[in-house]
C-alpha cells in the first residue's frame, strides 16, 4: 500500500513539475512576443519600394477632420463612438505629391468606409484631385453604395463605377431636431434659460415642442445656400443641371418604377454613374491600365496610408532660416484651460500663439478654425492673444473650414482678413445660458429642500430649490452685457457700425458665400488661398509653411504609435461598419454630450448646436 500512495505521489509530483515548466516555458513565450512587438512599434517602417508603375488607392476611411482628436487606444478595440480620422491636409498633400509622381498612373477613390466630412473639406478634396487630373492622369471610383458625402467625392471622378446591386442614395440638406418641452413639463423639470438673438435657436428644443417661425425661416435659408452649392457643383462636374439632381430625388418613385425597382440602372439612366461594374471587373481594367502585382493577383497599387508615411519627410520645411508663414489649427468646441488637440482650450491655443510670435522667423500666422464655438470667456481670451500678436506687427488671418460659429466667429473677427469656403457655416453671433431645477420634480417624489444661507444668494445654483429670483436678475443682465460685448467686438474687427452688426447678429447663421456679401468675411477661398493672403499681409515673397502645434508628450506619443501601428490590425477585426447604437448615438446624443461639457466659470456660452450639416 505504502508503494502505491508513494507511486501516486511520484505521478503527482511529475505532473506538477511538468506544468510548472509549461507554465514557465509559456510565460517565457508570451513575454518574448510583447517584446517583438514593442521594438516591431518602435522600428516599424511604413515605407515600402512601390511599383514603377501604380494606381494610388485613397482609402478615405473615417471622419476627414482639420486635427485628430487624441483618443486610447481602447475606443478602437471595444468599439466605443471613437472613430477613425483622416487629416485633411495629408489628403491634399499626397494627392498633390502623386501628381508629380511618374509612378502614379491613376487614383482609385475608395469611398466605402467615408465617415464625416463638411463640403468645405470635400472641395478642398476635389480641387486637388482637378489637380492631379490637369497632369493627365485618371480618377477612377468605385463603390457599392453612393450616399451623398461620398457622391460629392465621387463625383469628380473621370469615371464611376457601380456594383450591379449598387444605388445613388441623395437626399438634400435638413435640420430636424427632437423636441422637449412635453416631456420635461411631464418630469416637472424648470429649465431658465437666458439668450439674446432673436435667432439663437440652440436652446429651442428645450422650450418648445416644435421649431419656431424664426429658426424656420434661418435654418432654412442657409440649408437653401448648401443645397445649392452642392447641386452646383455636381451638376458641373456630372454634365447635368441642378434642377436634374433635385428631380432624381422629389421625383425617385417615379423614375424607380421605369427601371422596375432596379437603383442601380436608375444612375446609370440618368448619367449619375459611368458603368456597372462587378469587383473582379474593375479589377481587371485596372491591370491593364497599370500592370498586374503577380503575388497578390491584383493590379499594381499604393496604399494612401503607406504613400503618405513615404513621401510625408518630403513634405516638411527644409530651410531653418527662411521666413514663414505659420498656420495653427483650432478644431473643436472651445473650452477654458488646456485641451487636447480635437478641443479647443483657452490657455492650450493661446500658448500656440504666443509660441509663434516668439518665432523670429514667423512673419505671419493664419489661424485655420473649424468650430462651433463654446466658452464665450475662453474665445474673448483667444481673441484677445490674436489681437496682441496684430499689435507686435505680425499679420493674423484667419481660414475657416466646414464651420467657424458662435464662438468661433468671436475669435475669427478680430483677424486681418477672414476667408471662408463657399460652403462654410458661420455667423450664429449670440449668447446664451440656461441650467434646470428640479425642485418640482423632487417634491412630487415627497423630497423637499429646506435650509439657511448668510446671504440671499446663498442657494444659487442649487438645482433642488427654485430660481433664486436674484441669480436670475444677474444672469439676465450678464447674458445682455456679454451679448453687447460679442456685437462690439465684430463691430471694431469688421470696421462696421454696431447697429450693422446688430442686423445680422441676433444668433443667425450663414453660409461662407453670403457673409460675404454681408462683410462677415473678406474673400471666399481655401486655406491655400489664406496662408498667400498672410505672406502677402508681410510682404513676404519667398517663404515656407510651418504648423505650430502642441507637443505630444510621451504618453500621447506612445499611444499614438500604437493606433498607427494596430489601426489596420482592429479595423479588421472589427469590420469596416460602424455599430448601430453608435450610429444612434451620434444622431440623438452627441450634440447633448458636447454641451454638457461646456464649462465657461461664469455659465455663458457662444456655441451653435445647429451648425452641424456634414
Amino acid at each position: 500500500m505504502k508503494k502505491l500512495f508513494k507511486g501516486i505521489g511520484y505521478v503527482i509530483s511529475g505532473f506538477w513539475r511538468g506544468l510548472t515548466v509549461c507554465r514557465v516555458i509559456l510565460g517565457n513565450l508570451i513575454f518574448l512576443v510583447l517584446i517583438i512587438i514593442v521594438l516591431s512599434i518602435f522600428f516599424h517602417d511604413p515605407e515600402e519600394s512601390f511599383p514603377d508603375k501604380a494606381a494610388l488607392v485613397l482609402s478615405l476611411r473615417g471622419d476627414i477632420v482639420e486635427q485628430k482628436t487624441q483618443t486610447m487606444l481602447a475606443n478602437r478595440l471595444f468599439g466605443e463612438a471613437a472613430r477613425e480620422e483622416i487629416l485633411l491636409k495629408d489628403i491634399i498633400d499626397v494627392v498633390d505629391h502623386a501628381a508629380d509622381d511618374p509612378r502614379v498612373q491613376a487614383v482609385v477613390l475608395d469611398l466605402r468606409d467615408l465617415g464625416r466630412v463638411g463640403i468645405s473639406k470635400m472641395l478642398d478634396i476635389g480641387d486637388a484631385l482637378k489637380r492631379f487630373k490637369a497632369g493627365k492622369k485618371p480618377v477612377y471610383a468605385y463603390g457599392e453604395f453612393f450616399d451623398q458625402r461620398r457622391y460629392f467625392l465621387a463625383a469628380y471622378a473621370d469615371q464611376i463605377n457601380m456594383h450591379p446591386m449598387g444605388a445613388v442614395f441623395l437626399t438634400g440638406f435638413g435640420i430636424y431636431r427632437n423636441y422637449y418641452k412635453t416631456a420635461l413639463e411631464k418630469l416637472m423639470v424648470q429649465l431658465h434659460v437666458f439668450r439674446v438673438g432673436t435667432y439663437k435657436s440652440a436652446l429651442e428644443p428645450f422650450l418648445r415642442d416644435d421649431m419656431s417661425d424664426y429658426a424656420r425661416e434661418a435654418n432654412l435659408s442657409w440649408l437653401t445656400v448648401l443645397w445649392d452649392a452642392y447641386k452646383a457643383k455636381v451638376a458641373n462636374l456630372r454634365n447635368l443641371s441642378p434642377e436634374d439632381i433635385d428631380a432624381y430625388i422629389n421625383n425617385g418613385p417615379a423614375l424607380l418604377a421605369r427601371t422596375e425597382g432596379d437603383d442601380t440602372q436608375l444612375a446609370l439612366d440618368y448619367g449619375l454613374v459611368d458603368a456597372i461594374k462587378t469587383r473582379d471587373e474593375m479589377r481587371d481594367d485596372l491591370i491593364q491600365l497599370v500592370g498586374e502585382d503577380d503575388e497578390e493577383k491584383t493590379f499594381n497599387q499604393i496604399q494612401f496610408n503607406e504613400y503618405l508615411a513615404a513621401v510625408k519627410p518630403e513634405l516638411e520645411p527644409a530651410r531653418p532660416n527662411q521666413s514663414k508663414v505659420a498656420v495653427i489649427v483650432a478644431q473643436g468646441i472651445i473650452l477654458g484651460g488646456d485641451q487636447p488637440t480635437g478641443r479647443i482650450g483657452g490657455d492650450s491655443l493661446t500658448e500656440l500663439i504666443r509660441k509663434a510670435r516668439r518665432d523670429d522667423k514667423i512673419r505671419a500666422i493664419v489661424l485655420r478654425i473649424d468650430s462651433p464655438g463654446g466658452n464665450a470667456m475662453a474665445s474673448d481670451i483667444i481673441r484677445r492673444e490674436l489681437e496682441v500678436t496684430r499689435e507686435a506687427g505680425i499679420p493674423v488671418v484667419v481660414s475657416m473650414g466646414s464651420v467657424a460659429a458662435s464662438g468661433g466667429y468671436w475669435i475669427a473677427s478680430v483677424a486681418d482678413k477672414i476667408w471662408a469656403s463657399p460652403t462654410t457655416i458661420t455667423g450664429s453671433i449670440g449668447i446664451y445660458s440656461a441650467f434646470p431645477t428640479l425642485d418640482k420634480s423632487l417634491g412630487y417624489l415627497g423630497i423637499h429642500n429646506d435650509g439657511v444661507g448668510t446671504t440671499r444668494l446663498s442657494d444659487a445654483f442649487n438645482a433642488a430649490r427654485p430660481l433664486n429670483p436674484i441669480l436670475a436678475d444677474l444672469m439676465e443682465q450678464t447674458i445682455q452685457n456679454s451679448y453687447a460685448r460679442f456685437i462690439k467686438k465684430v463691430s471694431e474687427g469688421r470696421n462696421m457700425a454696431p447697429q450693422e452688426v446688430e442686423k445680422i447678429a441676433q444668433g443667425r447663421v450663414w453660409v461662407g458665400i453670403t457673409a460675404k456679401e454681408l462683410g462677415l468675411v473678406d474673400g471666399i477661398g481655401n486655406l491655400q488661398d489664406a496662408v498667400g493672403s498672410a505672406a502677402e499681409l508681410a510682404n513676404l515673397k519667398d517663404y515656407e509653411i510651418v504648423y505650430v502645434r502642441q507637443p505630444l508628450t510621451a504618453r500621447e506619443k506612445m499611444i499614438r504609435r500604437l493606433n498607427r501601428f494596430l489601426a489596420g490590425v482592429f479595423d479588421d477585426i472589427r469590420g469596416s461598419s460602424i455599430l448601430p447604437a453608435v450610429q444612434m448615438y451620434e444622431k440623438l446624443g452627441a450634440g447633448f454630450g458636447q454641451v454638457m461639457e461646456l464649462n465657461d466659470p461664469k455659465g455663458v456660452y457662444a456655441y451653435c448646436l445647429t451648425c452641424d450639416v456634414r
